[in-house]
């Protein structure tokens, strides 16, 4: 790694090169850190799509169409910022970065946390916050490659790995533990909001419940985290490249292929956790079934949980068979089980739910496989000077997948939706493997 010691304030590191003197426990400190941070920052990205199917039932007056752009609006600043956040690593430095970023995730926790409280709250207002948890969704292209250099190139797959895997453990979590904090008077009172009465699955009354809580609740983890980043963290001093030479990964196919192929795994997985919940409701909830319906929140969590999963357990499975092999198996997989799931839209009665569940959990976990598969590719496919810039580039536009989806599925019925992704990703596992796999490949990987 190419330093330089001209900074010289307490943060910076006088020089660094974990190639030949690695302080391991520098690194793992960092890394432990700076995962902690980004798997806040999921929370934040993907909040929308936990408290989005409960608005309706909060008196707030959405549209189904305005339910997905607003599921939607996460992926569209998560993929803009990202594109920001990947130049800022050597610009601001590690403990800078991981610290302002972690504030910024108050932003929207605390504007959900006051505007769900009251149903008279514009359209444009919710539009707005939801854009503002895209914050944490540009977080990821930060974070990766500040970590990434305290670690040498052995050992960046493990670390990259398990930052990755356990930032995606994000998404599961507010999925998951939204349903239960709104039933508890945690925050409740003058200072954080009254309660609000809402009918809940398997309930006949209305419940007292206090959704600000989905907001409120992460905060004091925010302001741990922003207090570790800024005292424990230190920021290794690197030389930026002219920005003209980082442009010329443009000039290289393999970045639109790798583009391609990053887009089909991870923008599924982003993409489909965003608009799950509210896929569940529209299809099987009580509104459809009345009360054999089925409660979105006992379910949505689980994709994104396969996913991450997924993506933690297949990077060894990488290393091991090669990523463009795993990768042309994410994909095949990831159309096969498109298609199936689409045969599942057109319920006549709730009891269908399984095939559905089955079908998305299926897409959910060929799509974490391939999250690792394609990281695993790149290193290999690239220079080492090219490889962050492409990394960078590629999970920035994969990023859009909340975006995409949730634009698309607010104006189309899902089923063809379903079947034109299932097409898409079975073109993207022929180029895996045309390029990347086969015998006298290109560039296997």
């Amino acid at each position: 790694m190419t330093t330089t010691a001209e900074r010289r304030s307490p943060e910076w590191l006088d020089s660094w090169d974990p190639e030949t003197n690695w302080d391991s426990k520098l690194a793992w400190r960092t890394l432990a850190i700076t995962t902690y941070s980004l798997t806040l920052a999921f929370i934040s990205w993907f909040l929308v799509s936990a408290v989005a199917p409960i608005l309706s039932d909060l008196g707030f007056v959405l549209s189904s169409g305005q339910l997905f752009i607003l599921a939607a609006m996460p992926g569209l600043a998560g993929g803009l910022l990202r594109m920001v956040w990947t130049f800022l690593p050597p610009i601001l430095g590690t403990r800078k970065l991981v610290t302002f970023t972690t504030a910024l995730l108050l932003l929207p926790l605390i504007g959900w946390a006051m505007a769900i409280q009251d149903p008279t709250t514009p359209y444009a207002v919710l539009v707005a916050l939801a854009f503002f948890t895209g914050i944490g969704g540009g977080a990821f292209s930060g974070f990766m490659p500040s970590t990434s250099y305290f670690f040498p190139r052995s050992k960046q797959g493990t670390a990259l790995g398990l930052q990755a895997g356990i930032g995606n453990f994000g998404v599961s979590i507010v999925q998951l533990l939204t349903p239960w904090l709104v039933t508890v008077a945690v925050f409740g009172g003058s200072m954080f909001g009254v309660s609000q009465f809402v009918t809940l699955p398997g309930h006949d009354a209305p419940q007292e419940v206090w959704y600000q809580n989905a907001g409120w609740f992460w905060v004091p983890f925010v302001v741990i985290g922003v207090g570790l980043s800024w005292m424990l963290l230190r920021s290794v001093p690197v030389k930026v490249s002219k920005v003209s030479d980082q442009f010329d990964i443009f000039r290289n196919k393999h970045t639109w292929i790798m583009t391609v192929l990053y887009v089909i795994t991870f923008g599924t997985f982003s993409g489909f956790a965003a608009v799950f919940a509210l896929l569940i409701k529209g299809h099987f909830g009580p509104d459809v079934f009345g009360d054999a319906g089925i409660a979105a929140a006992k379910y949505a969590f689980l994709g994104a949980l396969v996913g991450s999963v997924a993506r933690i357990a297949a990077g060894p499975v990488a290393d091991r068979l090669g990523g463009g092999r795993v990768t042309v198996a994410s994909a095949a997989g990831i159309a096969a089980s498109s298609i199936f799931t689409a045969t599942a839209l057109s319920p006549e009665q709730a009891s269908e739910f399984p095939k559905f569940l089955w079908g998305m959990l299926a897409i959910f976990f060929f799509a974490g496989v391939g999250n690792a598969s394609t990281f695993k590719q790149m290193p290999m496919i690239f220079e080492r000077r090219q490889a962050g810039g492409v990394i960078g580039w590629t999970s920035a536009i994969a990023a859009f997948g909340p975006f995409v989806f949730g634009v698309i599925l607010a104006a189309v019925s899902p089923a063809p939706f379903f079947i034109v992704w299932g097409v898409f990703a079975a073109l993207g596992a022929v180029l895996a493997w045309w390029f990347y796999a086969r015998k006298g490949a290109e560039k296997p990987s």
